[in-house]
């Protein structure tokens, strides 16, 4: 088949290379002239590196990434751990692959160049998908340049302010969540050499948090920091702010934050508003079906917004290639998304609370219980291969 794909994401990416792999032509549109190094680090665990495994791309990711010894939640003040999660060695033997922190943009880097150097696909830049319209047999998309082109079926991969999903589904305006995000990347070098060991720490308080963790060989630190603002009235989602006010939003937390903070570029402050909304009960047509954010965006805090798009993307080539026609494809696709991404939208939103706790007893307390937390209930994310799970 032609198949198109507005956005050229990780989760569109990813589709492409899937795809490829099923022999179908492949074009990505993605509205950028050119990718930039933005972004901050991700989580990816075994569900998402299987995906890559099969790609024939976790030998390259695992180059530039860090591969954790665990994950620890901890006190925001005092810096005691309230649980403690391990990887490493003890991960990878479980589950057959690592756990890897990456930074986006060399993720990304990855997928773009196995699309662009190691196979036939189509990555077409300045490109941003305006409009579609689809027909007994192709769909045709405009671009806002004016120019068009056909295919067999379309693929919106953009995004959580998704064009195609507005057409698709109506009004779906994601909802301000009254929380912004702090999001940075600092030189290790900034800090000292014995600053943290290769561990992802989530510090915890009242009304915030921060998660701290290595990328890139542990040559980067990265940071995200998350604080209650209703008060938030800018119109993007994402603004340039005052150091300062990071500053002030973690004042008295615990050293390692506080070394975070002072090493990061105060020239370079940035904060976005974190959005969400429900899950949706359709996101195809006959045509037309959506992936990644723009089909479920998740709030970050079980780290699985990128993980998702990566096994939507797998799913969906099994599920055209199981079905063996588009429609049907489709919709045996978000028959079998729908569930596992609705759960991962649910728990997140759930887990951002509880991080929030204002309440140190309660902190302690929902933490012991491990009613949340992953490792236990949460094993489900990295039990899952989207290679081999069975589509019914």
């Amino acid at each position: 088949m032609k198949i198109l794909i507005a956005g050229g994401g990780i989760g569109g990416l990813t589709a492409a290379l899937c795809l490829q792999k099923s022999g179908h032509d492949v074009s990505v549109f993605e509205e950028s002239s050119a990718f930039a190094e933005m972004g901050a680090g991700l989580q990816c665990g075994a569900n998402a590196l299987r995906v890559m495994d099969y790609l024939g791309l976790l030998g390259k990711i695992e180059k530039v990434s860090v591969a954790p010894q665990r994950l620890e939640f901890r006190d925001g003040f005092s810096g005691k751990p309230l649980y403690t999660t391990q990887l490493g060695e003890e991960y990878r033997e479980r589950y057959g692959v690592p756990y890897l922190h990456v930074h986006r943009a060399h993720l990304h880097r990855v997928l773009e160049q196995a699309l662009r150097h190691d196979s036939d696909g189509q990555l077409i830049m300045n490109a941003r998908v305006k409009a579609y319209q689809q027909s007994a047999g192709s769909v045709e998309i405009k671009l806002a340049d004016g120019r068009t082109f056909t295919g067999d079926c379309l693929i919106g991969a953009d995004g959580v302010k998704s064009k195609l999903r507005h057409q698709l589904l109506g009004d779906t305006t994601p909802h301000f969540t009254g929380n912004v995000a702090w999001r940075g990347v600092v030189p290790a070098d900034r800090l000292p050499d014995d600053f943290m060991d290769t561990i992802a720490s989530n510090f915890m308080g009242p009304r915030k948090h921060m998660v701290i963790h290595y990328l890139h060989k542990r040559r980067q630190v990265n940071f995200v920091g998350v604080v209650e603002n209703s008060d938030w009235r800018e119109y993007s989602w994402v603004s340039k702010a005052p150091w300062r006010e990071l500053k002030d939003d973690y004042k008295g937390w615990h050293p390692t934050v506080q070394a975070v903070i002072d090493a990061v570029d105060k020239e370079r402050c940035y904060r976005w508003a974190l959005h969400n909304h429900r899950p949706f009960e359709n996101w195809s047509s006959e045509r037309v079906t959506l992936l990644g954010d723009a089909a479920h965006s998740t709030l970050p805090y079980m780290a699985s917004g990128a993980a998702m798009a990566i096994e939507d993307a797998r799913i969906l080539q099994r599920a055209l290639d199981q079905a063996g026609e588009i429609t049907a494809g489709f919709q045996l696709y978000q028959r079998n998304r729908f569930a596992r991404t609705a759960r991962i939208q649910k728990l997140s939103t759930r887990m951002g609370s509880l991080y929030h706790i204002t309440n140190p007893l309660l902190l302690k307390l929902a933490f012991k219980s491990l009613q949340l937390v992953p490792g236990k209930r949460e094993s489900f994310l990295p039990e899952y291969d989207a290679n081999t799970v069975r589509l019914v």
